[in-house]
C-alpha cells in the first residue's frame, strides 16, 4: 500500500541510466578491439617471409575476427541478461506485467547492440575514413585504418553476417538450451545428495517417486528467453537479408531443429510451467514491428551504399557512352601524383621496371593537374544523391506496398471471420432463449401470485359473508326468543 515517490525511485533510474550507457559503450569497446586485432595483424601478416601468408592475409584476418566477435558476443550476452534482471528488480515496477516489459525492454537493447555492432561497422564504417593517398586516417603512429576489398564491402559483411548468425544458432540457441539445463539438473542433484543426511531406512531401495524426479528438474522462468532468440534471428533474417539472401533458408532450418529440441527441453529438463492466461504476445509484438520498419531502412542503406548498386546504374545511364558496363572500374578510380607522398611513406622497392608517376585509387575525387586536386568531384556528388534519392524512393516504395498488403489481406480469414459470427449469432440466440425462458418463468410466477391473491380475497369475502349472516342469524334468534319471553 505504501507508494514510492520520485525520490526514492531516482536512485533506481540513474543506476538503469549509467549501467546501461556503460554496457553499450563496453560493446563498441569490444568491437573497436577487434578493430585494432585487424589491423594490427593484417599489418603483421604483410611482413611475412611466406608467399601465402601474405597473399592470404585478408581471408585470415576476417575468418579469425569474426570468430573473436562471435565469442564476445557470446559472453557479453549472457552478462547482459543478468544485468538487465538485475536493473529491472531496483527500479521496483508496480505490477509483474511492468517489471516483465521493462525487462525485456532492457534486454533486447542490450542483446540488439551487442549482437549487430559488427555487422554495423562493416557495412557502414569500414573503408568510409579511409582518407587518400599522401593523407591517410592511422588509429596509431603507422597503423592505418582498414579498407575494404577491392570489390566492396558487400562480400565481408555476407561472411561476418553467416558466420556470427549460424554460431550463435547452433552454440547459444541449441547446445545452451540443452546443455545448461543438464548441468543445472546435476548440479541440483549433486548438491541435495550432500545436503539430506544418508537414512539407512528400506525405502531407499525402491525407486524414487515422480514427485521427487520432477523437483531435481530445473523451474522455468518463462518464455522471455525464447522469444529473445526468435526476435534476435528475426532481425539477422530482415535487417540485413540484401547481404546475405539464404539467411531466411538458414533460420528456417534451425527453427525445424530448434522445436524438437525446446519440446525435449520443455519435457525432460524443465519444471511444468505455470499456466497464465494472455491476450496477446505483448510487447513483443511492438519489437517485432519497430524490426521491420527499421529493416526497410537498414536495406535501403545497405543496397546504396555498401554495394556498388547505384555507382553502376549511373555510369551505365549517365556517364557511359554506349550504355554499357564497359569502362566502369577506370571511372571509379582517381589519379594520384606519386610525388605528393609524405617522407618516409614512399614504397622502397617498385615491382615495376620503369618509374611511376600516377597512381589509381578506388574514390571520386579530382586528378592532381586539376585546381582542386584530390578534392570530390562531381561524380562524387551525383552519386551520392543518387543514392539518398534510391534510399527515399525505396523506403517509401516498401513502406506504401506493406499498408497496402496489410490491407488487402485481412488479419483473420474470411472463413474464420465467418465462423466466429456464426458463434456469435449462436451465442446470442441461446442467451435470448435463455431470457425468454427466464421471463415466461417469471411471467407464470406473477401469474400463480395473482391468482393466490384472488383466491385469497375470494375466500375473505366468503367467511365475511357466512359471518354476516351468522349473526344476523343470532340476531334474529335472539329477538324472537326476547319477544317469547315477553310474551310469556
Amino acid at each position: 500500500k505504501e507508494k514510492l515517490t520520485w525520490s526514492d525511485r531516482m536512485p533506481g533510474y540513474a543506476a538503469n541510466f549509467g549501467l546501461i550507457l556503460f554496457m553499450i559503450m563496453l560493446t563498441f569497446s569490444a568491437v573497436f578491439g577487434v578493430i585494432v586485432y585487424r589491423i594490427t595483424t593484417a599489418a603483421a601478416l604483410s611482413f611475412s617471409t611466406n608467399e601465402t601468408t601474405r597473399s592470404n592475409v585478408r581471408v585470415t584476418v576476417t575468418a579469425t575476427a569474426v570468430i573473436i566477435n562471435l565469442v564476445v558476443i557470446l559472453i557479453l550476452d549472457e552478462i547482459y541478461g543478468a544485468v538487465a534482471k538485475w536493473l529491472t528488480e531496483i527500479e521496483v515496477p508496480k505490477t509483474e506485467k511492468t517489471f516483465e516489459e521493462r525487462l525485456i525492454l532492457k534486454a533486447f537493447l542490450l542483446k540488439f547492440v551487442n549482437s549487430y555492432a559488427p555487422i554495423f561497422y562493416v557495412a557502414f564504417f569500414k573503408g568510409r575514413f579511409v582518407g587518400r593517398p599522401g593523407h591517410y586516417v592511422y588509429v596509431f603512429d603507422g597503423y592505418r585504418m582498414e579498407e575494404c576489398a577491392p570489390g566492396g564491402c558487400l562480400m565481408e559483411l555476407c561472411i561476418q553476417l553467416s558466420i556470427i548468425m549460424l554460431g550463435k544458432q547452433l552454440i547459444q540457441n541449441n547446445l545452451f538450451e540443452i546443455g545448461i539445463p543438464k548441468l543445472k539438473k546435476l548440479f541440483r542433484k549433486l548438491k541435495d545428495e550432500r545436503t539430506e543426511p544418508k537414512e539407512t531406512d528400506t525405502n531407499q531401495s525402491k525407486d524414487p517417486q515422480q514427485w521427487d524426479l520432477d523437483y531435481i528438474l530445473e523451474p522455468f522462468t518463462g518464455l522471455t528467453p525464447e522469444y529473445m532468440e526468435m526476435i534476435i534471428q528475426f532481425g539477422f533474417v530482415t535487417l540485413f537479408v540484401a547481404s546475405f539472401p539464404l539467411a531466411p533458408l538458414f533460420a528456417l532450418l534451425n527453427n525445424i531443429i530448434e522445436v524438437r529440441l525446446d519440446a525435449k527441453k520443455f519435457v525432460t529438463e524443465l519444471r511444468r510451467p505455470d499456466t497464465v492466461r494472455a491476450k496477446d504476445i505483448g510487447i513483443w509484438y511492438n519489437i517485432l514491428s519497430g524490426i521491420g520498419k527499421l529493416s526497410v531502412i537498414i536495406n535501403a542503406f545497405v543496397i546504396a551504399v555498401t554495394s556498388d548498386f547505384i555507382p553502376r546504374l549511373m555510369y551505365q545511364y549517365a556517364y557511359s557512352q554506349n550504355g554499357t558496363m564497359h569502362g566502369f572500374i577506370n571511372h571509379t578510380l582517381s589519379y594520384f601524383n606519386v610525388s605528393h607522398l609524405k617522407a618516409g611513406t614512399q614504397p622502397e622497392n617498385s615491382p615495376f621496371a620503369q618509374d611511376v608517376l600516377f597512381c589509381r585509387f578506388k574514390d571520386y575525387r579530382e586528378p592532381p593537374w586539376s585546381q582542386n586536386q584530390y578534392e570530390f568531384s562531381k561524380q562524387y556528388w551525383a552519386v551520392l544523391s543518387a543514392r539518398l534519392a534510391f534510399v527515399i524512393l525505396f523506403q517509401n516504395l516498401v513502406m506504401f506496398l506493406s499498408v497496402l498488403v496489410d490491407w488487402m489481406i485481412p488479419d483473420i480469414p474470411k472463413d474464420i471471420s465467418e465462423q466466429i459470427k456464426k458463434e456469435k449469432s449462436v451465442l446470442v440466440d441461446f442467451f435470448l432463449k435463455e431470457e425468454h425462458e427466464k421471463l415466461k418463468l417469471i411471467e407464470s410466477f406473477i401469474t400463480r401470485d395473482k391468482e393466490k391473491q384472488k383466491s385469497g380475497t375470494k375466500g375473505k369475502r366468503i367467511r365475511a359473508a357466512s359471518f354476516c349472516q351468522f349473526n344476523r342469524s343470532q340476531k334474529g334468534h335472539f329477538t324472537s326468543f326476547s319477544s317469547r319471553h315477553t310474551e310469556v
